[in-house]
């Protein structure tokens, strides 16, 4: 990608910007993906910040780009492509003009709108590019999740910002669908003979999807009391994530066409109704207790409010009504002050029909397929194989790697880098469409609302650990568990 465009950064100097945006431009510029016209406008409400832009920007490579990236000319050449604008989102008074006159001679380059602010107020910034002319045929918007706290509220954005753009024109962004691994799983699934064979419920036993996190609450506090795991990391990345494991092949990799099979997904996932949610839902809060042997405070402790029922741990068993996935569960699992940081999903396969090595004394296990996302990007298939070097016959699993970034000789891939770039090249595949925010907001809602209506608090769970006991028991089959893939 070559051609110009104008990328505004609105919150360009909050911790998304400067922690994921900037340093995925800057690797984005040096590896040639950006035209010697583009132009970076990082927008500030402070002054000093707006006098100073080029040396926060710098400090923020400095801090989180690799170091063996980072040379004087690479940083130089970047700077060169950032403009500062001071200006007050909400308040046409106060910096508008001025911010307007930058576009003057570009109204045909592609200008892209990330909105890295709260939801709240991305009806009053789209309003203002509107008042202000900015949104032309070539504009689009980017916005980050979570959309809204309920469908209702969800929808009063999506409505708000459709006053002035297109739904072709919004791109909602979800960084885990920017993974490397998360693209690799379409071309592993959609190109592969073999998974293509075996991808249902006759050949497969069970799917878990879990988002595991170490950390607390890390300053967004007043954020997350009111979200919680259920609005914070269900209602988008487990879902988007189960949508890829099991949606149909569309009939081309276009993004009408996909979106249309992740929807399909959602509207087949099973509702859980108010007399299975113990059966099937497991809510819970870390207390106190221990993360790579330091002691960290409970949730209520880092809030400072003793009364909250915010839940920071959510695990699911669920079931997906379709022909493909008919009586295969699907467990889903989140939460904060974990025992380890860890993204993946594991696809365990049914065991053999028949057991030859049983007599033998030899246990099977399962073959796996392991997509892991975080804290490394790579694919693994468990197969059961013998032994080398012993006189008998003992099998052992054994794993096939499929390593990205040694194979491609490649730095680590940024998901943002390739998001931002599909949305500077107007390629939506990846975003989330309206149609989809509404019917997985359709599928949680009853699950929160039973909670309110409870009235029943989480289930404590001590930090350092995997969550409350109970999210064992989702399990009823007892050859099934969540599985630990360090500790396999």
């Amino acid at each position: 990608m070559t051609h110009q465009f104008d990328l505004v950064i609105f919150g360009g100097t909050g911790d998304l910007s400067l922690r994921k945006l900037i340093p995925a431009m800057f690797r984005a510029n040096y590896q040639g993906s950006l035209g010697d016209d583009a132009r970076i406008i990082v927008c500030t409400r402070k002054a000093d910040e707006a006098e100073n832009m080029q040396s926060i920007i710098s400090d923020a490579l400095q801090r989180f780009v690799e170091p063996e990236e980072l040379t004087q000319s690479r940083i130089d050449n970047f700077l060169s492509l950032i403009f500062p604008q001071l200006l007050d989102l909400v308040n046409l008074e106060n910096g508008w003009g001025e911010f307007s006159a930058q576009f003057s001679g570009r109204e045909d380059i592609s200008r892209i709108f990330y909105l890295a602010v709260a939801p709240s107020i991305y009806g009053q910034v789209c309003e203002n590019l509107s008042q202000q002319n900015l949104v032309t045929p070539n504009a689009r918007i980017v916005v980050e999740k979570p959309i809204g706290y309920d469908l209702m509220s969800a929808e009063k954005i999506n409505e708000t910002m459709a006053k002035y753009f297109q739904e072709e024109q919004i791109y909602r962004i979800d960084h885990y669908l920017g993974k490397e691994t998360v693209q690799n799983l379409l071309a592993l699934r959609f190109s592969n003979f073999l998974f293509e064979n075996i991808w249902d419920s006759k050949s497969i036993d069970h799917i878990q999807i879990s988002i595991c996190e170490q950390v607390g609450l890390e300053g967004r506090a007043g954020f997350y009391d009111g979200a919680g795991a259920m609005r914070d990391m269900v209602q988008n990345h487990l879902l988007q994530l189960l949508c890829l494991i099991a949606m149909e092949s569309p009939n081309k990799l276009e993004p009408e066409d996909v979106r249309v099979e992740k929807i399909k997904v959602l509207k087949a996932l099973k509702p859980i109704l108010p007399d299975q949610m113990n059966k099937c839902v497991v809510r819970g809060q870390y207390v106190s207790g221990q993360v790579n042997d330091e002691k960290v405070a409970g949730y209520l402790d880092e809030l400072g409010d003793f009364e909250s029922k915010t839940e920071t741990f959510v695990a699911i068993k669920t079931f997906i009504e379709n022909w493909r996935w008919a009586g295969v569960p699907f467990y889903l699992r989140t939460g904060k002050r974990l025992k380890r940081r860890s993204a993946e999903i594991i696809v365990e396969f049914k065991s053999v029909t028949h057991d030859i090595y049983a007599p033998l004394g030899q246990k099977l296990k399962p073959n796996r397929l392991v997509i892991q996302l975080q804290p490394e990007e790579k694919i693994q298939m468990i197969l059961m194989a013998k032994a080398i070097g012993s006189d008998e016959t003992n099998l052992k699993p054994i794993k096939l790697n499929l390593d990205f970034i040694s194979q491609e000789n490649a730095h680590k891939s940024s998901a943002y880098q390739r998001l931002l770039l599909d949305a500077i090249a107007g390629n939506p595949t990846l975003f989330i469409h309206r149609d989809e925010v509404k019917a997985a907001w359709r599928w949680v809602d009853p699950i929160i609302e039973n909670w309110k209506e409870s009235n029943r608090s989480p289930e404590l769970y001590n930090a350092g650990s995997w969550g409350p006991s109970r999210a064992d028991d989702l399990f009823e089959d007892r050859s099934q568990y969540w599985i630990d893939i360090y500790a396999e």
